[in-house]
């Protein structure tokens, strides 16, 4: 709560159920399948609009064909907390990436199609698998690229018992045809607002109409499901949750980013200013990346936690 204030976001009924349920007890998950099989046939799951069939011999830019890649999938105990709770946030790691940023910390498993090929039913089993651990939610991470892939698996893992709330965790880099057929399945929309300028999104990700696509990205997640909302135990159920990694120099582009979140969204979004930026991928000893080659300075995440108050966003993350 801000301080001095006595506004409170209410948290959700006890008697709550996860979107995607309404979906399936209505018009069902034909129309949506038949919406991602012709998007997997003319590939604009995302920005880069790659125009592929991706049913066939050639692949998009992220290399993700007909079948996902699933590079890992466990209990995350790393998340927030509103995430974790006490039993885990239940992870599954997508293979690939629509962005090149030159400072990924997970490059092996973004820059590359690792890990194994999923079928629908055994994308399906593995959030089956989560949520029998005692997972509180299904948090799929980077998810841009596979939004068809997720509707396939959804109509399986729901009709087999799949009750828990759907956290689409994503870099923002994310196209409004994958997010419409995501309309009504996904709980908690998290994404990452990267970078203000396009200058920097070109130079350190490749694409420089991220700030653009995120803005409109992030609009259509706040429409979708409001802001974020907190069951009893304080464990999310619904909402937009923003992330955004604090980086060396760049205060004053977070800054604008509060702002835009703050006047244009909501100031009730829930944000997590991370503080663990570090040197990595591409850019340890590169003298074209020597600007970000260190780790970023406590005042630096000082200074976005200031600035994020003083754009009238109040509800920053606990261990912020």
């Amino acid at each position: 709560m801000r301080s001095g204030s006595t506004r409170e976001v209410s948290p959700v009924s006890t008697e709550y159920e996860p979107a995607y349920l309404a979906v399936q007890r209505g018009s069902g998950f034909d129309a949506r399948i038949s919406r991602a099989m012709a998007e997997l046939a003319n590939c604009r799951a995302c920005p880069r609009n790659c125009g592929v069939d991706r049913s066939g011999a050639d692949l998009p830019l992220c290399r993700i064909g007909r079948l996902a890649r699933v590079a890992a999938a466990f209990p995350h105990f790393g998340e927030e907390d509103c995430l974790r709770g006490t039993r885990g946030s239940g992870t599954i790691f997508f293979s690939s990436c629509n962005l090149r940023c030159v400072f990924c910390q997970n490059w092996d498993i973004s820059s590359s199609p690792t890990g194994r090929e999923v079928d629908p039913s055994e994308l399906a089993n593995l959030m089956l698998d989560l949520q029998d651990a005692g997972c509180h939610n299904i948090n799929l991470v980077t998810p841009e690229h596979v939004a068809s892939h997720i509707v396939e698996a959804l109509a399986v893992a729901i009709p087999g018992g799949l009750r828990i709330p759907l956290v689409y965790n994503t870099s923002a880099y994310d196209g409004l045809p994958s997010l419409h057929l995501m309309d009504g399945l996904i709980d908690i929309y998290m994404p990452d607002f990267k970078f203000w300028r396009p200058e920097t999104a070109r130079r350190l990700a490749r694409a420089s109409d991220y700030p653009e696509v995120a803005r409109t990205a992030i609009a259509e997640m706040h429409r979708q499901v409001g802001d974020l909302q907190l069951g009893p135990s304080g464990v999310a159920r619904r909402g937009l949750l923003v992330r955004h990694l604090v980086m060396p120099g760049q205060v004053t582009e977070a800054a604008a980013i509060f702002r835009w979140l703050a006047n244009e969204i909501s100031p009730d979004t829930y944000l997590n200013i991370m503080g663990q930026y570090r040197p990595d991928h591409r850019v340890p000893g590169n003298s074209r990346y020597g600007d970000i080659d260190r780790r970023v300075r406590q005042e630096e995440v000082d200074a976005a936690m200031a600035a994020a108050r003083r754009a009238g966003l109040w509800r920053l993350d606990r261990r912020s």
